[in-house]
């Protein structure tokens, strides 16, 4: 079992990482982020220190949490530094980036990832989270496995192939299903309509496909062919020409489903 970890990155996953691994016994020895501005609150709040220089990670830690973008892993990676006596586990927690990229920094390394969208100022329950979990070592798919019991969180051995595909879906029913409704938002507010009209329906759609297939719940105009209606909103879209091409994209993936 880990009994001392790192956190490397304080923005929102590694925020709510930091809080939830002390909140499950975890030591968290220091924080890490390239400005104090971010570093000194989180390490505030989980009662630990901090740095914003690479070269003064603590090196005793068991686990190294590399919770950063992942345009910057290869990079942070290249600079941490352990002497040879010491070989943690290091891991990042990115759903799209393969766990190959620590591989030539370390002896140990892996991925945590855990799947679900963050924002500071929201309170998460990591027991409805899945922790996907890869390392390079049985040994070390064990400890994380441990790691993400001790957590409280569902947790799911897969591969660097089955993550990347993992994280392309979780693009479309996140950021892509997101921005839809920034369109309806957009549409809405031409005559001075209220989003929060639209909220009851969308938290209507999240339900139904907690309990069934989305392909089973798919309702509206173009699954049952409705041509009129369909012009009727494409008409409407004219002023909008990217929305329209949306639209009818849309409408012949769901016809074509």
């Amino acid at each position: 079992m880990f009994k001392s970890v790192v956190v490397i990155g304080s923005g929102n996953v590694g925020h709510h990482l930091g809080l939830h691994l002390v909140d499950s016994g975890l030591d968290v020895l220091q924080v890490y982020s390239r400005t104090e501005a971010k570093a000194q609150p989180l390490a505030g709040l989980i009662k630990t220190t901090y740095t914003t220089n690479l070269e003064q990670i603590n090196p005793t830690a068991d686990l190294y949490l590399l919770a950063v973008s992942d345009s910057a892993i290869a990079e942070v990676a290249k600079a941490l530094s352990f002497s040879s006596t010491l070989s943690p586990l290091v891991v990042h927690c990115s759903g799209a980036t393969p766990q190959t990229v620590l591989s030539e920094q370390f002896e140990r390394f892996g991925v945590f990832y855990p799947l679900q969208t963050f924002t500071k100022e929201r309170v998460v329950d990591f027991k409805q989270i899945p922790i996907c979990i890869d390392a390079n070592t049985v040994d070390d798919l064990k400890l994380l496995e441990h790691l993400a019991m001790q957590m409280g969180c569902p947790v799911y051995p897969i591969n660097d192939e089955q993550r990347a595909v993992l994280h392309l879906a979780a693009v479309f029913v996140n950021n892509f299903a997101n921005h839809l409704f920034h369109i309806g938002e957009q549409i809405l507010s031409k005559d001075q309509l209220p989003f929060d009209l639209l909220r009851p329906l969308i938290q209507e759609t999240a339900t139904k496909v907690m309990q069934a297939s989305p392909a089973e719940r798919q309702t509206g105009p173009a699954i049952r062919g409705d041509q009129v209606t369909i012009q009727r909103h494409l008409q409407a879209l004219e002023t909008w020409p990217i929305y329209r091409e949306v639209y009818e994209l849309f409408t012949k993936s769901i016809q074509k489903s």
